[in-house]
């Protein structure tokens, strides 16, 4: 379906600025923007997307990964097609790129037809107390997201982007009262490695995190870990402090590569993992998480007062053992949202 994509400007010659993302596409008449999924149709901004899932399912909230935000609860999750990234090594590249290769007829057929009124009553009748906006990027389907954040944050819905986090000031300071939760993929601490790998940049995804940070959304972040990509241990450590400069109480999740889409690195040795996660230990990291692989010693939250474990995990499977957010062993507070609206 598609809708004005009201998260713009008019410029001169009935060109348009795309404000979404900090691509700030400047979009002639008849074209689309970096994504494939907000086009120019005589001077207006149109999102070909709205109402258009590429992906919806029901997932345990730790899929996302957020292991500090209600944990044990499941979130539905959606997406539809388009990206403003092109990351080589993209696990959901059927969808994330299908608008770059595609008509638009077929860009607008794609997927199920999903209005933001149908997601909320979903959850409501389910009793799911969040939605994800993930997938694919949410600032590409901003005004679909937008929509659906309002609806569900009316009904008491917690709302959650996963995100690369290359969204404009613009458009996180229109979602911000309804957004809940953002997990922010920091793919590396390189620029050269986010204009080359990704089509992006990474000084402002840095900004972004400072922001959401600053404007109390709770954050977690991800990194995948890629062999001779950004696996060095300088890069590794720089991504750490960089976390923990701004707070040390933030999740880190370490997350293990295997070979996808157009990269053909080797999967991401085990070691690798382990030394990250003491490099994070190092930086003052107190929440570190390793995903990806089976039988993690890195799942489970640990009470970093007395060392228990608060919140023990086994895949998707998690058994919690606080009360409300102290640790039952020594009352010691642990940094996140575990109570249910």
């Amino acid at each position: 379906m598609k809708k004005t994509a009201w998260l713009s400007r008019k410029l001169p010659d009935k060109k348009v600025e795309c404000l979404a993302c900090h691509h700030r596409c400047k979009i002639a008449e008849g074209k689309t923007g970096i994504c494939g999924v907000r086009a120019n149709e005589g001077g207006e901004l149109k999102l070909l997307v709205f109402g258009r899932a590429a992906s919806a399912n029901v997932d345990p909230i730790e899929k996302k990964p957020l292991f500090h935000f209600l944990p044990g609860t499941q979130i539905f999750s959606f997406g539809t097609v388009g990206c403003n990234f092109r990351c080589s090594f993209c696990q959901n590249f059927e969808i994330s790129q299908f608008s770059k290769s595609h008509s638009r007829a077929e860009i607008e057929k794609f997927g199920v037809n999903l209005p933001p009124e149908k997601i909320v009553e979903i959850c409501v009748r389910e009793k799911i107390s969040a939605i994800a906006y993930t997938y694919n990027e949410p600032a590409v389907f901003f005004e679909y997201a937008f929509a659906t954040a309002k609806l569900a944050h009316e009904k008491g819905i917690r709302n959650v982007f996963v995100t690369s986090g290359f969204e404009s000031r613009e458009a996180l300071e229109k979602i911000h009262p309804l957004l809940d939760a953002v997990n922010v993929d920091l793919k590396s601490f390189r620029d050269d490695f986010y204009i080359k790998i990704c089509g992006g940049r990474l000084q402002p995804v840095l900004e972004n995190i400072r922001w959401l940070h600053a404007n109390k959304i709770w954050l977690e972040v991800t990194t995948l870990v890629i062999p001779r990509g950004n696996d060095s241990e300088n890069e590794l450590r720089e991504i750490a402090e960089f976390i923990a400069g701004i707070d040390p109480e933030i999740p880190w999740h370490i997350s293990r590569y295997f070979p996808c889409f157009q990269m053909r690195n080797p999967p991401t040795p085990i070691a690798t993992l382990e030394k990250a996660a003491e490099i994070g230990k190092q930086a003052g990291l107190k929440n570190i998480y390793v995903g990806n692989i089976s039988h993690s010693n890195f799942e489970n939250t640990i009470c970093p007062k007395c060392g228990e474990v608060v919140i023990r995990r086994s895949g998707y499977f998690t058994e919690n053992f606080l009360a409300g957010d102290r640790c039952k062993n020594c009352g010691g507070e642990i940094a996140g949202v575990f109570e249910k609206v």
